[in-house]
């Protein structure tokens, strides 16, 4: 007897992958040529994407920090071209996300964080 033929197949929303997952978001981050960059701006646009992008970014940082050669310019560019591009409700979490770790990979990104700026933009010192 099949047990399986009874099975609903349709799935919900939220088990379909959305083009917005940490895996595509982490891919656009690795590529970051200019159909990325506007990918991502538009994201950034947009308030309710805000936990894809960091979980993305997240994911990005792991796959990095997780790979046999660490291209540490690349991640300081990220994190410059995200430091620059950010909005400034988005500028905290990429710092938290950049300092989550000691891992080199994540050190990288967090010196190009720093020398955007961003953080600094968006809430001046007083």
């Amino acid at each position: 007897m099949n047990t399986h033929a009874t099975m609903n197949t349709t799935s919900s929303p939220m088990q379909q992958t959305t083009p917005t997952d940490r895996d595509a978001v982490a891919d656009v981050i690795e590529r970051l040529q200019a159909p990325d960059t506007a990918f991502l701006s538009l994201m950034m646009d947009n308030p309710k994407q805000d936990d894809a992008l960091i979980d993305g970014l997240h994911r990005f940082l792991d796959r990095s920090a997780g790979a046999r050669f660490l291209h540490t310019l690349k991640l300081e560019q990220r994190g410059l071209w995200l430091g620059h591009t950010a909005p400034a409700r988005l500028q905290i979490r990429l710092t938290e996300a950049a300092r989550s770790s000691q891992h080199a990979a994540y050190q990288a990104f967090r010196t190009g964080l720093t020398k955007s700026g961003g953080l600094e933009r968006a809430f001046p010192k007083a």
